[in-house]
């Protein structure tokens, strides 16, 4: 991988916390903090947070994706590349690292003095995807086809009358096989592959354990240990090796929502009662050359969700949901293809999860309707360890 690439931004961003994967030289927390209770915060975890103090460390996370997407670099741009494999030294000083703390004291400061403290201005409002902001138009941009991307398109004022979220979705449901069909299903249980940053790109070994109505366990087995994924239907959990803390709790708002929809899609009868306030009113869209039907959402966290349908099959194409940083909101973009029918009902067996800091791949090869699972499956995971074998292995 290229560290000066800006295609290395897809998971060098939180590739410090995958080469380190042990943080025995961080700061420890004590027990208190660590409970799901209450979110350790950056500042308890991690050394010398100045700037970015009192927001959990899952936020803070979000936060160095939001950095990395805006100027289209990576961790060791502003960090030493030392940091890569010692922990310790993502603390140190380093010049960018006190720009960047002077960047965001002036970002606030705009925002509060000119826009009545209303987040107009983020670090991608200028830089826009590069290292220093550009001062010059672009006529090429300005004459030349825009690309379209359809995670930016929004509701318009007096769109052209279009199906109603009403009928979008009635037709999803029909398309992966109807009501009466979707509901004779109580749990699923799954076998593919996962591959990532956190893998290093390659394909491991990936199970998908869910039950009625929105209980999802993954879980993926690295080189270095598991990455576990738990959702009992009201709290969530991630237990990794890859993480800087083993065991982390969902956050409500984004997190819980976003964990709350996942589950709903494997059981998408209930996709209507998943969010709430829905709306239409987008322009025509499409997604590489698929025609797509968007419809807008809200989580019971009051996130924003925007579903993507297929206007032909009405099948889902994508999920985007919107997480909120102290510097910015990060997109997460889930896709759904290789649609295929299992006990009359159509399931996505590919999945590639994009967002700032990463992108994962996820293949299923085997899809089981109506098997047993056992409670313990969707209880609290403990905390991830690292596989001694395999971490030596790589």
């Amino acid at each position: 991988m290229k560290l000066g690439s800006r295609r290395s931004i897809l998971g060098v961003a939180a590739a410090a916390y995958v080469l380190a994967i042990s943080p025995a030289s961080a700061q420890q927390p004590t027990p208190q903090q660590t409970s799901v209770d209450k979110p350790l915060l950056a500042e308890q975890y991690f050394k010398n947070v100045q700037v970015l103090k009192g927001i959990p460390v899952n936020e803070f996370m979000e936060t160095m994706g939001f950095f990395a997407a805006s100027l289209g670099l990576n961790c060791v741009f502003c960090h030493v590349p030392e940091s890569l494999e010692n922990w310790d030294k993502f603390a140190e000083d380093v010049p960018l690292k006190r720009r960047a703390r002077q960047m965001i004291e002036m970002v606030n400061t705009i925002n509060k003095t000119q826009f009545g403290g209303r987040r107009a201005l983020t670090c991608y409002s200028c830089h826009r995807g590069n290292q220093v902001p550009r001062v010059i138009p672009s006529l090429a941009e300005q004459y030349g086809v825009p690309p379209e991307d359809p995670d930016l398109i929004e509701m318009v004022p007096n769109a052209p009358p279009g199906p109603s979220a009403d009928q979008i979705l009635d037709k999803y449901i029909q398309g992966l096989g109807g009501a009466q069909k979707l509901a004779s299903v109580s749990s699923w249980v799954a076998k593919g592959t996962y591959e990532g940053y956190d893998t290093y790109h390659d394909k491991v070994p990936f199970e998908v354990f869910a039950k009625a109505p929105d209980q999802l366990t993954t879980i993926a087995h690295g080189q270095n240990g598991d990455t576990t994924s738990v959702f009992d239907g009201k709290e969530g959990w991630i237990a990794s090796v890859e993480k800087p803390v083993r065991l982390l709790p969902y956050l409500p708002g984004p997190e819980l929502d976003g964990a709350r929809l996942d589950a709903t899609i494997w059981f998408p009868a209930a996709i209507k009662q998943a969010l709430t306030n829905w709306r239409t009113g987008f322009p025509e869209a499409t997604i590489e050359d698929l025609e797509v039907n968007i419809v807008q959402g809200t989580g019971a966290g009051r996130t924003r969700f925007k579903l993507y349908f297929d206007t032909k099959t009405g099948l889902l194409a994508r999920q985007l949901r919107y997480v909120d940083t102290p510097v910015g909101t990060v997109p997460i973009q889930v896709d759904y293809t290789d649609y295929r029918d299992v006990a009359g009902i159509k399931v996505p067996f590919h999945q590639v999860i994009t967002w700032t800091d990463g992108q994962t791949i996820i293949e299923l090869s085997q899809v089981q309707p109506n098997v047993a699972i056992a409670a313990d499956k969707f209880a609290r995971p403990a905390p991830a360890v690292v596989t001694p074998s395999k971490a030596s292995a790589r």
